[in-house]
């Protein structure tokens, strides 16, 4: 019995998903199946590197993990076969698997196996679940196509530090609201270190001048901003949910790629006299 992920921008509303864990199910139905989320941005490789990245490594090794966004191939962008930290990733060689991983995967194999039908319109049940399935029951992988040396490469955003300001954008908005920006816990402390500094978001009366460990530590309402479990900076409001009294995105009028910045105060210096 093996698990096998979903992560897709296909939604709920519709049949696909439903179609492949249909499919799944034919052609093993010992699987685990598990939703990591079908709610990804349309075609959004960033989103989507970001839900999976933040899940993926607590599943158990031998996991597979099937990526049903910007799914399509062509001449330029094959389906292809990433094995990485004990899990399989299945998907299109878009530029995500570049995106999900710290370094360079550790084996990638180009999808070259035969079909079962000609309609590839919808390679998410009927070619990523024929892979994953074989792997599922203890496939070789190598069996499945060839192997490859890389995966494309897609630019992160990364933050830009420049003097006494570091500049991050948000690149992730929760289900509560939540901010996500670029900025991560080891570049705040290096530039930081143990300097008073603001974290600005275009009205000062907004302005947040600590980081606290969690939620609760402000009062209900109130902002707070801390490093979250994936290790970037979060902006929130203790017990704020969009829709209910606001999150902290509604609040602060934020949207994935806004600019936020984290501003240094200034060092006194104190000049010699003669």
């Amino acid at each position: 019995m093996a698990i096998i992920t979903l992560t897709s921008d296909m939604g709920t509303r519709d049949h696909y998903v439903a179609a492949v864990k249909g499919a799944i199910l034919t052609q093993y139905n010992e699987a685990v199946i598990v939703d990591i989320s079908h709610s990804i941005a349309p075609f959004n490789n960033m989103h989507a590197s970001f839900v999976l990245r933040n899940a993926w490594p607590e599943f158990p090794k031998g996991t597979v993990h099937i990526i049903g966004v910007n799914p399509e191939a062509d001449g330029q962008t094959p389906h292809v076969v990433v094995r990485h930290g004990g899990h399989y990733f299945i998907g299109a060689d878009n530029g995500i698997f570049s995106l999900l991983f710290d370094k360079k995967p550790e084996e990638i194999y180009e999808l070259t196996m035969k079909l079962d039908t000609d309609h590839l319109a919808f390679p998410t049940k009927n070619i990523f679940v024929k892979a994953a399935c074989h792997i599922a029951r203890g496939g070789t992988v190598e069996v499945l196509g060839r192997k490859v040396n890389a995966v494309r490469e897609q630019l992160n955003v990364r933050p830009v530090v420049m003097d006494d300001t570091i500049k991050g954008e948000v690149i992730h908005i929760d289900y509560y609201g939540n901010v996500v920006t670029n900025i991560t816990q080891s570049l705040f402390s290096s530039v930081v270190k143990h300097r008073n500094f603001k974290i600005s978001f275009g009205r000062p009366m907004h302005d947040i001048r600590q980081i606290h460990k969690t939620y609760s530590d402000v009062p209900h309402g109130e902002r707070v901003a801390f490093f979250g479990d994936s290790g970037y900076l979060e902006i929130a409001l203790n017990k704020g949910v969009a829709g209910a009294g606001g999150g902290a995105a509604q609040l602060l009028g934020l949207h994935v790629t806004d600019v936020v910045r984290l501003e240094l105060e200034a060092v006194a210096r104190t000049v010699a006299r003669a």
